[in-house]
């Protein structure tokens, strides 16, 4: 059975501004640290981004395809590929990450975002772990990219 997490906060700002923060290049790679991010913003486009000093060898990439894009209340990601220099997961998942934006008001919006997939078998259990904690320092990385 797979398992999931789901990560909420409301942040200061208009749900159309903290959607848009999500399938913009530049701000996702000024939040999540990435140094290079692609983004075809539509139904069945790609969500793309890479770490790592190394264009000709970046230390990881991330490809998924937005399975819904729906500005801005959702937009699903699934269909993922990893690189790693440290090799593949050592698990096969199928996973989907779901971004929700909702008004709070006309000044604030909360991000909710649910990653699906994961495998109850143990190899799982410390990808799992570090994504639970990922998504605790990516929101912080978007406070900070706010304040900015």
């Amino acid at each position: 059975m797979p398992r999931q997490h789901t990560h909420e906060e409301i942040f200061p700002i208009s749900a159309e501004r903290l959607f848009a923060l999500l399938h913009t290049p530049s701000a996702i790679r000024g939040w999540w640290g990435a140094a290079r991010v692609i983004v075809v913003p539509e139904e069945g486009g790609l969500w793309a981004a890479a770490w790592g000093e190394d264009e000709d060898a970046p230390d990881y990439i991330t490809v998924s395809t937005l399975q819904s894009f729906d500005p801005p209340r959702k937009m699903t990601l699934g269909d993922y590929r990893y690189v790693s220099n440290d090799g593949p997961l050592p698990f096969e998942a199928d996973f989907v990450t779901t971004f929700e934006v909702e008004p709070v008001d006309d000044e604030s919006a909360r991000l909710r975002v649910i990653q699906d997939g994961f495998p109850d078998a143990a190899e799982a259990d410390d990808f799992y772990a570090a994504c639970e904690s990922g998504w605790r320092d990516t929101f912080a990385g978007i406070r900070r990219f706010l304040d900015g």
